[in-house]
């Protein structure tokens, strides 16, 4: 179980500046990733990275750990946004995810792309941090494949 924190003073301030700047750097992946590389499944694995190292350093019991306890909570939130933004295009008239027929009114073919490009990456970064979190706590929690009770 991941519930020590790290003794070294080096390694929790490191850390305390270093998690927040990979957290805010993914986000700019994830809400840039369409102009050039990156997109949901770096920007999900950055955080997921973040996360874990924070758990590894601060423990479950530190802050890190409670965000990433609540995370674990909106496990198929991501894949549930995914569908709806291509149901909606179907809803539309148009393939699934082909955002330009997406009824949203007030935004011309551009912006509903846009929009919908931005809310599947969310979607997928969501749900690649949730994966990779939730398999971190139940490797600490000795919950691994093969293994047995008896």
């Amino acid at each position: 179980m991941i519930d020590s924190a790290s003794g070294s003073v080096i390694v929790r301030r490191t850390a305390s500046l270093m998690i927040p700047l990979v957290q805010l750097f993914a986000l700019y992946v994830l809400f840039f990733g369409q102009y050039g590389p990156g997109g949901g499944f770096v920007a999900g694995v950055m955080i997921a990275a973040s996360l874990v190292f924070g758990l590894l350093v601060f423990g479950e019991s530190g802050s890190t750990g409670q965000r990433a306890a609540s995370l674990m909570a909106g496990d198929g939130v991501g894949l549930i946004l995914f569908v709806a933004v291509g149901g909606l295009c179907l809803i539309g008239g148009g393939e699934f995810l082909n955002y330009s027929q997406a009824p949203i009114p007030g935004l011309d073919s551009a912006a509903r792309r846009y929009l919908g490009i931005l809310m599947t990456q969310v979607g997928v970064a969501l749900d690649v941090a949730v994966a990779a979190v939730s398999i971190t706590f139940s490797l600490s929690r000795g919950i691994a494949v093969g293994e047995s009770d008896g």
